[in-house]
C-alpha cells in the first residue's frame, strides 16, 4: 500500500544556512554494500527513448568500458562487493543495471520495461536473479506491472520512494509494497529529462531518521514537492545545474558518495554535510541518459545486520 506519514518538525536553524549545515553534519559511517553491474560491451545509442539520447552524437564504446571499469574499481577500493551480469548482444542499455529490478530483504523482483527496445532486459535480469540463490537472494520473478527497477524504486531506510509519471506505473508501486513488504511513498515526476526517480533524487544516508536524501524540487509535481519537504526537511536541495549533468544519479555507502565529477556544486554541498564525494567520469554513458546509479543495482541481504563497516 502507498502511505504518507505525518509532517516532521524542522530544527531551529534555517535550511541552507551555515549554522544549519553545521548542525546537520554528523559523523558519517560507511557500510560495505553488494552491487550488481553490467559491463557496457554492447553500449551504444541506436534509438531515442529519453531526452539525453541523440542519434547524431557518436559513442566511443571503448571509452565507455574504461569509464565503467573505473567506477567498478572505485567501489571495490572502498570495500564494496560487485557482481557482474553478462551483457546480451542487441541490448545496448543493459549497462544500466539499476533498471533491471529491485532487491530488498533478500528478495528480488525483476523489471518489466516500458519501451520494446528494453523489454528483453527484464528476462535477462530475471534469469540472473533466479540463479543467484547461492548469493542468498530469493527471486520473486518478473514484475507484472510496468516497473523499471531501482530507476524508480529507491529504498530509504524502511520506506521505498517510488517514482511515477514516465516509466513505472502507480500499479507497480502497489505490487512492490505487497511483494516486498515495504511502505511505498509515491512521487510524481514531471520533467522528461528526469524520467526516472534516480535522476532526480538520491538516497545518501539511511542511518539517520528520516534518511538523508538530496533532490531537485523542480523535477516533481507540486504535491510531491510538498510531501518531500514535509517528510525530509533536512534534505539537500540540488541546483538545476548539477541535476542537468545527472549529479543526483549517485550511489552512497552512507559516507562516500559516488557521482559524476561534473556536479561540482553538489560535491561542495555533500562535503558540508559530512559526506566524502567520489567523482567519476561517466561522460560516455551519460549519452544514453544514465550515470553512476543507473549502472548500479544494490543487492540488499535479508539480514542487514550482516553488513560490515567499509574501509574509510
Amino acid at each position: 500500500m502507498t502511505a504518507i506519514t505525518s509532517p516532521t518538525t524542522t530544527s531551529g536553524t534555517l535550511p541552507g544556512t551555515a549554522a544549519h549545515e553545521a548542525a546537520s553534519s554528523p559523523d558519517r559511517t560507511p557500510t560495505a554494500r553488494h552491487y550488481l553491474m553490467c559491463r557496457p560491451t554492447y553500449f551504444d545509442v541506436v534509438y531515442e527513448i529519453n531526452p539525453w539520447m541523440d542519434l547524431g552524437v557518436p559513442v566511443d564504446g571503448a571509452r565507455a568500458v574504461r569509464q565503467w571499469e573505473r567506477l567498478k574499481a572505485a567501489y571495490e577500493a572502498h570495500g564494496h562487493r560487485v557482481e557482474v551480469i553478462d551483457p546480451v548482444p542487441g541490448l545496448p542499455d543493459m549497462v544500466y543495471a539499476a533498471n533491471g529490478g529491485v532487491v530488498a530483504g533478500g528478495r528480488s523482483l525483476a523489471a518489466r520495461f516500458t519501451y520494446p527496445e528494453r523489454q528483453p532486459e527484464g528476462a535477462a535480469y530475471e534469469a540472473w536473479f533466479a540463479a543467484a540463490g547461492a548469493l542468498g537472494f530469493a527471486s520473486l520473478g518478473q514484475a507484472t506491472e510496468q516497473n523499471e527497477g531501482e530507476g524508480d524504486l529507491l529504498l530509504a531506510g524502511d520506506v521505498m520512494l517510488a517514482g511515477t509519471g514516465f516509466r513505472t506505473s502507480r500499479a507497480a508501486h502497489a505490487e512492490v509494497a505487497d511483494l516486498l513488504g515495504v511502505e511505498v511513498l509515491t512521487l510524481e515526476l514531471v520533467d522528461p529529462r528526469y524520467y526516472h526517480l534516480d535522476t532526480a533524487l538520491a538516497v545518501l544516508d539511511t542511518g539517520t531518521t528520516p534518511a538523508t536524501i538530496a533532490y531537485l524540487p523542480e523535477a516533481f509535481s507540486p504535491a510531491s514537492q510538498a510531501v518531500l519537504a514535509e517528510r525530509y526537511p533536512d534534505a539537500i536541495l540540488a541546483t538545476p545545474e548539477d541535476a542537468a549533468v545527472l549529479g543526483l544519479n549517485v550511489v552512497s555507502d552512507g559516507r562516500h558518495v559516488f557521482l559524476t565529477d561534473r556536479a561540482t556544486g553538489l560535491h561542495d554541498q555533500l562535503r558540508r554535510r559530512g559526506f566524502d564525494p567520489v567523482g567519476v567520469d561517466l561522460s560516455e554513458l551519460l549519452k544514453g541518459g544514465g550515470s553512476v546509479k543507473c549502472c548500479t543495482l544494490e543487492l540488499r541481504p535479508a539480514a542487514t545486520t550482516t553488513t560490515q563497516e567499509a574501509h574509510a
